[in-house]
């Protein structure tokens, strides 16, 4: 009697327990379940078509689903196994095709940039080089370097084998070498280009509100450029102050003096807050004279309106006593 409810404890205490098996596994779900079996069942679908870039998204989606293996004993081997080489084949041909680079996540359309294959798979010198090879295409494109100039940003390397961790990614020196090639060019280009536009700081007022707007916006892109040279902006920043100061050495810099601020605001020359302090100081000087002045004509005009009045008061007497009122 005592086994039978030993027996029959160890029963029922199986029976409890066994859902709290199940509940404890993540991948169980309803939903867990019909993820799976429809990735596992996209794969299939992919492999039968024979679409490289659709079994490459298909792979992908495989990959990063932590339940598959539960519903599909093959699936993740072969994403893992695959995805490589299918990548580096669709990145070189993208790249063959000129689509070097594109923000634009995968796609299964096969209109996805070789950059985005390499990286996905891991290959992040692959997708330096092609990255490289974009910014040389579009040298003059500056939102196109900053990506490259950032891309480390969010990179990892691969995963330890002893403890699981991912130490942050930090490409070649090299690349960075080829990325300030491009930044130099572009700073030399535009700092050659604005000589010509300061010709025209010397020449008549006309010519100078043109010049001198040509002239710092080349100064500021340059100056752009420059941020990711060793010395920085400062050459850029330099000669606006030497500009400023070639159209305060002109003769009417009583109406040029704004274009000189504007030199030197962007160079950061403490000559900006000094021509800003006289510049106020002139106009409260200026201001006081024209309050006085209109002081001075609102009394011209308080005495002659009193003279007026006196004779007209006095003809009017006049006119009084001759008809006799």
């Amino acid at each position: 009697m005592r086994l039978s409810k030993v027996a029959g404890y160890s029963l029922m205490l199986m029976t409890l327990a066994a859902p709290a098996v199940h509940a404890d596994d993540p991948c169980l779900g309803d939903e867990e379940k019909k993820a799976a079996l429809a990735q596992s069942a996209a794969l299939a679908k992919a492999e039968q078509a024979g679409q490289p870039a659709a079994l490459f998204v298909a792979y992908m989606r495989v990959a990063a689903n932590e339940c598959i293996d539960s519903y599909d004993k093959n699936a993740m081997g072969k994403a893992k196994a695959n995805l490589p080489k299918l990548g580096r084949d669709l990145g070189k041909a993208a790249e063959a095709k000129g689509a070097l680079y594109s923000n634009e996540p995968i796609r299964g359309d096969g209109l996805t940039s070789a950059f985005r294959y390499f990286e996905t798979i891991g290959d992040h010198q692959e997708a330096n080089r092609v990255l490289i090879k974009a910014v040389q295409t579009k040298p003059d494109d500056l939102r196109l370097f900053e990506t490259a100039w950032n891309i480390d940003n969010g990179r990892y390397g691969p995963v330890d084998g002893t403890t699981g961790s991912r130490q942050p990614y930090n490409s070649q020196p090299a690349f960075r070498q080829e990325l300030a090639k491009v930044a130099s060019a572009n700073a030399d280009r535009l700092m050659k280009a604005e000589e010509k536009d300061a010709q025209g700081l010397t020449g008549n007022i006309g010519d100078l509100g043109k010049s001198s707007m040509q002239s710092i916006e080349k100064l500021r892109s340059a100056a752009l450029w420059m941020k990711y040279l060793p010395g920085g902006d400062r050459p850029a920043k330099d000669r606006a102050e030497q500009r400023g100061d070639t159209i305060m050495k002109r003769p009417d810099p009583t109406f040029t003096q704004g274009q000189a601020m504007t030199y030197y605001e962007f160079s950061g020359s403490p000559k900006a807050k000094d021509m800003a302090a006289q510049i106020k100081k002139k106009s409260e000087v200026s201001q006081r004279a024209m309050e006085k002045s209109g002081e001075s004509m609102k009394g011209m005009f308080s005495q002659k309106s009193e003279a007026e009045q006196k004779q007209f008061d006095k003809k009017k007497a006049d006119l009084e006593k001759e008809l006799g009122f």
